[in-house]
């Protein structure tokens, strides 16, 4: 079994297309409106690959504030396949995506998963992260 982690490229949209309604489940977004997304956006894509099929991804942000001397980055997502995990694929999607958030002058990296996330939350504390006192609050409008 051979594993690959890079960037995500345009030829990946119909892989995450599959694998975004797996995560997130409803309707699949189709894979032009994904193609458009990656050309128009700041955001970083990991992709993990198995054997040549594209079986996770994992997004980050880049963000800049007044409030903040540095930019700030977020792992805003992280999914992989059930059949796929336990591969530390996820562990080395965070790598990529740390060393591009590093070389954008990032210092500090947040990561949002559910409180009872608890695979995912063990693989953020291997990966160094620790819990802290934030709370979200959130509204749809």
């Amino acid at each position: 079994m051979t594993t690959e982690v890079r960037l995500a490229t345009n030829d990946d949209a119909e892989a995450l297309s599959r694998l975004n309604q797996a995560f997130n489940g409803g309707e699949r977004r189709p894979v032009s409106e994904i193609s458009e997304s990656m050309n128009k956006s700041g955001e970083f894509i990991a992709v993990a690959a198995m054997n040549g099929k594209v079986v996770g991804f994992a997004c980050a942000q880049r963000y800049e504030s007044f409030c903040y001397r540095e930019a700030q980055g977020e792992i805003t997502e992280m999914y992989v396949e059930p059949s796929a995990r336990r591969q530390g694929l996820a562990t080395s999607m965070i790598s990529l995506l740390e060393e591009k958030l590093a070389a954008c002058g990032v210092k500090n990296i947040k990561i949002l998963t559910g409180s009872d996330n608890d695979a995912a939350i063990k693989t953020y504390e291997r990966c160094g992260y620790v819990k802290d006192d934030e709370l979200l609050l959130q509204k749809e409008l």
